[in-house]
């Protein structure tokens, strides 16, 4: 993995320190002698090359300095004004001179970029433990996805069959409405027809001589205010009677009897109180 930066950051300065040096060799040497146009060379590339040595030591010790890097950056752009100038003043492919250029910059900023890696660099153990942590996460919003697709479905099942249920409810009690309102239509007629009344009131016994009972229909529905009925065989008892008794029997056993056993227990013992009622009474002595 390393060497897929740092080969390339090789490559490119052993080019651009080949072009820079045959450069200043190709464009002093027409003014000054060679050995001088070559001492000018090398020493641009081993300005270059010793700066990018030290600021290597320096990363390896996990440290770095700015006036180093300045230097080296310095003898980066003198190189690549080197390779401008002969450009601009070359008689025969300029442009490809001038193409060439930017390589010592491009060098550079590859070392640069290897340094970067170098610096966020994991080990195998790291990136191991980093694609568990993230298959771990894919798996739980796997799972998470699927949990609510099956609640959505399960969901849809149920209203479902609500809906399905409530309209053969509504079916059955229309077709009993249906069936009701016939049959008292029909009582109505039987009612109301001369011959039928005169029938029915020769078979009725006079509850007071000379009068006739007059033949009533039934009743459809409760003939007396539901609240004079009450579901309870006995009086209904107040809070305090209450919280008494269901008090005794939670506490007639040891450990303490369960809201659900006490509540059977009581209503075993004959005693009447509505759901509401005896839980709020639990809830008060328990």
């Amino acid at each position: 993995m390393r060497a897929k930066t740092v080969l390339p950051a090789v490559a490119m300065t052993a080019v651009s320190m080949v072009l820079t040096l045959a450069v200043v060799v190709m464009w002093l040497g027409a003014a000054v002698p060679w050995p001088v146009a070559l001492v000018v060379g090398l020493g641009i590339d081993g300005g270059w090359l010793a700066t990018l040595a030290y600021e290597r030591r320096l990363a390896a010790q996990g440290d770095d300095n700015r006036a180093v890097t300045a230097v080296g950056w310095s003898f980066g752009v003198l190189a690549a004004g080197v390779l401008v100038a002969h450009a601009l003043t070359a008689e025969h492919s300029a442009g490809a001179w001038l193409a060439v250029a930017w390589l010592p910059i491009a060098a550079k900023a590859l070392w640069l970029v290897h340094a970067m890696w170098e610096r966020t660099a994991l080990t195998p153990v790291a990136l191991d433990a980093i694609r568990g942590i993230q298959q771990e996460a894919r798996d739980e919003a796997a799972v998470a996805r699927a949990r609510l697709r099956a609640e959505a479905a399960t969901e849809e099942t149920r209203l479902t069959a609500v809906t399905e249920a409530g309209a053969r409810v509504a079916r059955v009690q229309a077709k009993t409405a249906q069936t009701l309102a016939g049959a008292w239509s029909t009582l109505e007629t039987a009612r109301a027809g001369e011959e039928t009344g005169r029938a029915l009131t020769s078979v009725t016994a006079r509850v007071t001589p000379g009068v006739t009972p007059s033949w009533e229909l039934p009743v459809w529905g409760p003939s007396e205010p539901l609240a004079a009925r009450s579901l309870e065989s006995a009086p209904a008892l107040t809070d305090e009677a209450l919280d008494v008794i269901v008090d005794e029997i939670r506490t007639s056993e040891t450990p303490a009897l369960s809201y659900r056993e006490m509540a059977a227990r009581f209503r075993a013992a004959g005693h009447s109180a509505s759901e509401v009622r005896l839980r709020a009474a639990w809830k008060r002595v328990a």
